[in-house]
């Protein structure tokens, strides 16, 4: 609203509103605001749910040895987090632009989604709402945006092409503005993907089929990313910790994908209006940060889903926006590893119960829980594949360890640009 006020004013020759034209103070602006307003009103939100006893059910003591000090802490500090990231870009993002009413779109649906899981959670049930329902939902959302990608006409791109000027290779983007389905190859130069050529055994119909897969892999990717984050969030301060990483590697790739020199300079697609998720980005990393005030070790609140559902969409649905999905392996390292963890354990654990043997890969599943299990804490007659470390880590010490590994991964997608 106020990025429409200033350059209302701007017509009229008013001092600095000629700022609100500079992708950099919007975002500046945002970075500061969110963290003042997850700051400020965390705390409030903190007290009011203590006062009505909204806190989460004790955790296990045989899975979590730190949970003694984690007794009636309010659950569903998502909400400080949608907030945070909400009002400040509604009041200086450009709300005519696809992609940020998509973000908003993603962060509000995934929000109240998890929402209704942790309301159940505390009120009903500790199980919260039925898996297939909350993958219903992820499902239904992926949907939304794969089709709005494909039939809406703000979302196009400008190709880049590689043509030789006095001798040297130069990279120019074509000006007419065209929809596609081409998404970026790590590693690989002057190479796209198209799910579209993908199809081609599908004749005339190939460029339909091409959508049709988009759709479908987008809608997967929702999924997946969801539910890994969601995973990822069992220790204090690793999910939201994490997630500001990855979001800000986001940030980075939608700056130079909106800026028509560096994406000539790094050989990427040109995708005009992308500029809006820079803002989008920084208003989220500056919500998680601001979380990370009372979500740090020993925890005041607890993220829930209405968090880490809301956060796995929003990256996901921003990567498939850059046609960057491909780099997703890399950036969510984390939050693939939890999710091959939990699926590498509960079907071996499967295999092992049809034989009448207790097998495991990990002490435990997700990942993260495996390290902090105390000598003894195991069944003796439980086999364990991977039996390391033999001792306990402390919770701090593990969530700083994943942030390490998750800078690390995030460095090399972004390396990717030029290593190719």
């Amino acid at each position: 609203m106020l990025y429409y006020l200033f350059r209302y004013l701007e017509d009229f020759g008013i001092p600095g509103s000629h700022l609100w034209a500079y992708i950099s103070f919007r975002g500046l602006l945002t970075l500061v605001l969110s963290l003042i307003i997850s700051a400020w009103f965390g705390e409030y939100f903190i007290k009011w749910m203590k006062c009505h006893n909204a806190s989460e059910t004790q955790r296990d003591a045989s899975i979590d040895p730190f949970g003694v000090n984690k007794v009636d802490v309010p659950t569903m500090g998502g909400i400080i987090i949608i907030v945070a990231t909400v009002v400040p870009c509604l009041l200086l993002g450009r709300l005519r632009n696809i992609y940020m009413l998509l973000m908003l779109g993603t962060i509000l649906l995934l929000g109240l989604l998890g929402f209704l899981d942790d309301y159940v959670k505390m009120k009903r049930t500790k199980d919260g709402i039925k898996p297939r329902f909350k993958l219903i939902g992820q499902a239904g959302l992926g949907l939304v945006v794969g089709l709005t990608l494909w039939l809406s006409p703000d979302a196009v791109i400008q190709e880049n092409h590689t043509t030789v000027k006095a001798n040297h290779e130069v990279v120019v983007h074509n000006t007419k503005k065209v929809k596609s389905t081409d998404t970026t190859i790590p590693f690989v130069k002057d190479n796209n993907l198209s799910y579209s050529e993908a199809m081609s055994f599908m004749g005339k119909y190939k460029t339909a089929a091409g959508w049709i897969l988009f759709v479908l892999v987008t809608t997967f990717i929702v999924m997946a990313v969801s539910n890994g984050s969601n995973l990822n969030d069992g220790m204090d301060g690793m999910c939201a910790g994490n997630s500001a990483i990855m979001v800000l590697t986001l940030g980075v790739l939608a700056y130079v994908s909106s800026h028509t020199a560096l994406a000539s300079y790094l050989n990427i697609m040109y995708i005009p209006g992308s500029e809006e998720l820079v803002i989008f980005c920084l208003a989220f990393v500056g919500a998680l940060v601001g979380f990370l005030w009372y979500n740090s070790y020993p925890a005041q609140v607890f993220m829930g889903d209405t968090g880490s559902l809301a956060i796995g969409g929003v990256i996901a649905v921003m990567a498939v926006i850059l046609h960057k999905e491909l780099l997703i392996p890399l950036i969510c390292f984390v939050f693939l590893v939890e999710s091959v963890s939990v699926i590498l354990q509960t079907n071996v654990a499967r295999m092992g119960n049809k034989r009448g043997e207790k097998w495991r890969v990990f002490k435990r599943a997700p990942i993260h829980d495996t390290f902090r299990v105390k000598p003894g804490q195991l069944a003796s007659d439980l086999k364990v594949y991977f039996n390391w470390p033999k001792g306990c880590w402390l919770e701090s010490k593990i969530t700083t360890r994943f942030w390490i590994v998750t800078i690390i991964m995030c460095a090399l997608a972004v390396v990717t640009l030029k290593i190719r």
